[in-house]
């Protein structure tokens, strides 16, 4: 494995702005050759990650939001800012400031509503590593925002249990997937929508988001990056995402260091049903509320095709990455072993590679990267 490239923060950030291609098109074509693709940026940073990747490449995270937020009136976009600001108040969420200044830094609307407003699918499944020494965590993301996979970056954060790499975007204040060397690998899977409006899927919505907002309980993705910085080992990490209150139903992997260590955590605002691996799941409900309205595409084929990948290999090559696991909404594609401390990604857009995979290598001290090999 080669030595790793040091980048400053403004050589990486050019690198980045060069990714933006065609001035308010975050999704330009894509090439057919890997060896034309970026490659996924690394990134080291402290407890402050959210506010340092944003400063490394902040005109990336206008594009994002330039996606996110188009069709959007201002006005509307304002009102959901006070609206989320007032709620991440009532709560005295711990970032609170961060999303404030990262706010303030971005000087547009919306930089509050989309820290805690989340819609996505997700593909992942937990288990022992095909040579049954460690345990592994596979995961697709699928979201609609155009762009995701394309200016995805890897944060090495050093976190007060120890360092860990999430594979995030530009001033993105959560975790939504992570690898800490040595203690453990989490993500976040999109839970089922409740038939809570009457059973018809735009009310069930309403009624969903308006729960949330009565709720006193931190998004998901903040809860799994507390655990990512502070829990020492998968049995910590286990009963923090089990007893922690969530303001809205979600479901968490973990892949621990033994082979054994792997589980599916069913959350409701209060309750969790725990799965022990090995297990896959997407977007329906193994064991709660099997009325629920699934989410992303396909969610019952997409958890046959998981389940019948079987052992993933930490190859780059992905060859388990197949139709309806990938399509035209995944994001980001990821496996990771905690045990060993190894990661292999890569980013899509369309349903075909928007970056080259990434090989990731890390210990609690220190860590090496690598782009993998291009190939056609």
């Amino acid at each position: 494995m080669q030595a790793e490239t040091k980048h400053s923060r403004s050589v990486l950030g050019t690198q980045l702005r060069l990714r933006l291609g065609h001035e308010g098109n975050t999704t330009p074509p894509i090439p057919a050759s890997l060896d034309t693709l970026p490659a996924i940026p690394v990134v080291d940073v402290g407890s402050d990650f959210p506010v340092a990747t944003l400063d490394v490449a902040g005109d990336v995270a206008h594009a994002l939001l330039d996606g996110a937020t188009r069709g959007v009136p201002v006005a509307l976009l304002k009102r959901l800012d006070a609206i989320s600001r007032r709620w991440l108040v009532r709560q005295s969420n711990p970032s609170l400031a961060e999303i404030d200044e990262i706010a303030a830094r971005l000087g547009r609307p919306g930089g509050h509503f989309l820290s805690v407003n989340y819609e996505w699918g997700c593909t992942v499944g937990v288990g022992p590593s095909p040579d049954g020494r460690s345990a592994r965590l596979t995961r697709t993301l699928d979201w609609f925002t155009p762009g995701l996979g394309r200016y995805v970056m890897a944060a090495r954060v050093a976190g007060q249990a120890g360092h860990f790499v999430t594979l995030t975007w530009p001033g993105f204040v959560g975790v939504l997937q992570a690898m800490a060397p040595g203690r453990f690998s989490a993500s976040i899977n999109q839970a089922p929508l409740r038939r809570a409006g009457g059973g018809l899927f735009a009310l069930d919505w309403m009624a969903a988001k308006a729960r949330v907002w009565r709720s006193n309980d931190r998004p998901a993705a903040h809860v799994l990056r507390t655990v990512m910085e502070t829990a020492r080992d998968y049995g910590e990490a286990r009963r923090m995402l089990i007893e922690t209150p969530v303001a809205a139903p979600v479901t968490f992997a973990l892949a621990g260091i033994a082979p054994h260590d792997v589980c599916i955590i069913e959350r409701t605002e209060r309750q969790a049903h725990v799965i022990e691996g090995p297990v896959c799941v997407t977007n329906h409900w193994h064991a709660l509320d099997h009325g629920a309205h699934s989410r992303g595409i396909d969610s019952e084929r997409r958890l046959e095709a998981m389940q019948k990948a079987g052992g993933i290999e930490l190859d780059a090559a992905f060859p388990w990455l197949k139709p309806p696991v990938l399509n035209d909404l995944t994001r980001l594609a990821m496996v990771a072993d905690a045990a060993e401390g190894r990661l292999v990604a890569q980013g899509f857009e369309e349903g075909v590679p928007a970056t080259r995979p990434l090989e990731l290598s890390m210990s609690a001290q220190a860590s090496t990267e690598r782009p993998a090999a291009a190939a056609e």
